[in-house]
């Protein structure tokens, strides 16, 4: 290499061109600006994520509850099987009380009958069916070996096989010790948490806790309705059963009761069965959808796999006259913890001298027979006694059917 050519790729290296250093500069100034452009992203989704976790809307990270700001979450009872999934894990209960909204609403798991086992929990979920059932169940097994006690509030629907799972539900989150990865994602970060969230706020602000069930262990009962609005509630909660219970299809041969029956027997669980005391309009309404026969086939075929404390049919409890003042019912369907409290004492041998003689019949393939026709007789009686309650469910049941058969005919 000449000398000249040395030289000047000395000088070359020496001193860079104008243009790598221009290049080396846009080159800085576009790092930094995908840094900013990063950060301003990433900064708000974390501040979100940090502000729903504070709130926890749904009750799930188990965060502090704050005067005014998230005591009240009026998001909660609809999520519960989230949030009761992720109790589980956290309380680890030795029993739980499990069932629909019916037995969520009426049975409290603070009883002084249950004083020796506990910690209890309520584990009740709203209109959840026998498969979910089952699964909750072994949720709460996968979390606690040593479940001791199994109380389960059993309802008709619930073995309906045309009831599918909720849209709450999610295989994803039981049997793990852990909140699953994707509920965490969907709690912290989705819109419908900061909605819930903001909701939390502005609920917490209104209400006085004083009004607030907050529902740790599960028990979430309807505090304080309305008074004047106790008939619209019973249509309303008629209406309720017509729309999504006027078809049904036994689950024949409730293969999911004989599965939970089984779990309870290999984990060393003592099970407690009952039949959920609703209000006589609700048998009525199972009546008037012509399904009466296969309630009555339904007990037989439960009996068939285990005994039952039945609390349906025509007692004393659940006649209580339509009023404003009702001591033993919000609505048709679901019962108050004074009579939940009467439920306990019965099936746990406990002050039964406090409850009816007619509320909670043992019953089994010995005696189902003579049970049912019983029931039969008493509804007889009831029918001719209360005119206007019969009157109510026929005339809700016609508004319904003339309800569907003009969206037939529009269609």
């Amino acid at each position: 290499m000449s000398i000249n050519n040395q030289l000047s790729s000395t000088s070359s290296q020496a001193y860079p061109s104008k243009k790598s250093e221009k290049y080396v500069l846009n080159k800085r100034k576009y790092h930094r600006y995908n840094w900013l452009f990063f950060m301003s992203a990433l900064l708000p989704v974390v501040a979100v994520g940090i502000f729903n976790i504070v709130v926890d809307p749904y009750d799930v990270f188990n965060t502090p509850n704050f005067l005014g700001i998230n005591h009240s979450k009026p998001r909660k009872d609809n999520s519960d099987r989230l949030y009761k999934a992720a109790d589980i894990i956290r309380i680890k209960p030795v029993t739980i009380l499990i069932g629909s909204s019916r037995t969520k609403q009426g049975l409290d798991p603070n009883h002084p009958a249950l004083k020796n086992e506990q910690p209890a929990y309520n584990l009740a979920i709203n209109g959840i069916n026998a498969y979910e059932l089952r699964r909750y169940l072994e949720h709460a097994i996968a979390n606690q070996k040593d479940l001791d006690l199994v109380i389960l509030g059993s309802d008709f629907f619930m073995f309906n096989s045309l009831l599918e799972n909720r849209a709450g539900f999610s295989e994803d989150r039981l049997e793990k010790q852990h909140i699953s990865l994707k509920d965490i994602i969907n709690i912290a970060f989705s819109v419908d948490a900061l909605s819930a969230s903001k909701e939390t706020i502005v609920d917490s602000k209104k209400n006085p806790p004083d009004d607030i069930v907050s529902g740790e262990n599960g028990f979430m009962p309807y505090l304080n309705p309305n008074p004047e609005t106790t008939q619209w509630r019973f249509r309303n909660g008629i209406n309720v059963y017509y729309n999504f219970h006027a078809k049904y299809e036994l689950s024949t041969p409730l293969d999911e009761l004989k599965k939970i029956v089984d779990l309870c027997q290999q984990n060393n669980i003592k099970l407690i069965l009952f039949i959920s005391p609703s209000h006589a309009t609700q048998w009525e309404a199972i009546r008037a959808t012509g399904e009466w026969s296969t309630f009555e086939e339904w007990k037989r075929e439960v009996v068939k796999i285990t005994p039952v404390f039945d609390f349906s049919g025509y007692n004393s409890i659940t006649t209580e006259p339509i009023h404003n003042e009702m001591e033993n019912y919000r609505d048709n369907s679901h019962y108050t913890k004074k009579v939940g409290d009467l439920i306990l004492n019965r099936i746990l041998s406990y002050q039964e001298e406090e409850v009816p003689e007619d509320f909670g019949i043992f019953i089994n393939s010995e005696n189902i027979e003579s049970h049912l026709t019983k029931i039969r007789q008493d509804r007889e009686v009831w029918a001719k006694n209360n005119p206007d309650e019969v009157k109510l469910v026929e005339e809700t049941k016609q508004k319904f059917d003339e309800k569907i058969s003009g969206k037939i005919n529009k269609n």
